[in-house]
């Protein structure tokens, strides 16, 4: 693996994945639309991966071994993806995500059992629709005819259809857990929620019979991406630490380096907080540790992430 190509994911754990990537000593070249300079030491071009005719020029006289896409969203991306990279590429990694499994976005998913995580086989990309003719590449009009969450999931497993069919390079998709990261490194805020919430005495809206879901931390996930974009699997792998985890149990993590007790609210029908779910909510990660890759444990990690997120706030 000396050349590879990074789209977009120049922050949080795609910033890692470069990294890693440089270290290793790899020719990397990242694309992204110019907002983030990427680290030192990586080639970068400008280009937005939605503009087909941008993108090919941007990319014009490069292979690359393996392309790692961090920012495919719609089938119409990873549609323009094929065609650009077809020829450019051997491997094809796209970073997926744990809610193409979610049965709220669509009702062709059968709920998952309790107890028994879901496994890669539940969402088929091989088989999956493709809605083409929608119009992905508008929000306003996409924000009318699905809510976000099922824009965002449906959008995610169309894409991985797309780039599953008659594909001219080796397709590979990491759909990831729920990730938390450490520190500065997390932007989405969905840690610092529940700690700004417990420490100020708010209370935390939740389900009344919450279930638990699955947890990685930015770190592993980029450990993931490395791993797969050197490997020659083909399909997709669920990326999860070990060990489900509750929205109670994240909130007991958070209250003991607070000092203080969660007040619970329960949702009744109204927005939940961050990793509230009313339904069973865990993949199994056991295709990817077969085929190499060893997992972490959430309860490992997760205390020092509770802990640089409690930390700056608890002394103010």
């Amino acid at each position: 693996m000396k050349d590879v190509c990074v789209i977009g994911g120049n922050r949080y754990f795609g910033l890692h994945l470069i990294e890693l990537l440089r270290d290793s000593g790899a020719d990397v070249t990242v694309v992204n639309r110019g907002s983030a300079a990427p680290p030192a030491g990586v080639t970068h071009l400008v280009a937005d991966r939605g503009d087909e005719e941008g993108l090919a020029a941007a990319v014009a006289g490069r292979t690359f071994d393996v392309v790692i896409d961090q920012v495919c969203y719609t089938p119409h991306q990873a549609a323009i993806a094929r065609r650009v990279f077809g020829g450019r590429t051997s491997r094809y990694v796209m970073t997926s995500t744990i809610e193409v499994y979610d049965p709220a976005t669509s009702a062709s998913i059968t709920p998952a059992v309790p107890g028994v995580p879901v496994t890669e086989e539940s969402v088929d990309p091989a088989s999956w629709p493709v809605q083409a003719d929608l119009p992905w590449d508008d929000p306003e009009r996409m924000a009318g005819l699905l809510d976000e969450p099922t824009c965002y999931a449906e959008g995610k497993r169309q894409a991985e259809a797309v780039l599953a069919r008659d594909s001219p390079f080796a397709f590979a998709t990491v759909r990831s857990a729920h990730v938390l990261g450490i520190a500065a490194r997390d932007f989405t805020g969905r840690l610092e929620h529940y700690v700004e919430h417990i420490l100020a005495g708010r209370p935390v809206t939740v389900h009344r019979e919450p279930f638990p879901t699955s947890f990685t931390h930015d770190r592993e996930i980029a450990d993931v991406l490395f791993w797969a974009a050197g490997a020659e699997f083909t399909g997709a792998v669920n990326a999860c630490s070990h060990g489900e985890l509750g929205v109670g149990g994240l909130c007991d993590l958070i209250a003991a380096a607070c000092g203080r007790r969660p007040d619970y609210r329960p949702a009744d029908g109204g927005q939940a907080s961050p990793f509230s779910f009313d339904r069973y909510y865990a993949m199994d990660n056991g295709r990817a540790e077969r085929l190499g890759f060893d997992f972490a444990t959430t309860a490992h990690w997760l205390p020092e992430a509770v802990a640089a997120a409690v930390g700056p706030r608890k002394d103010t």
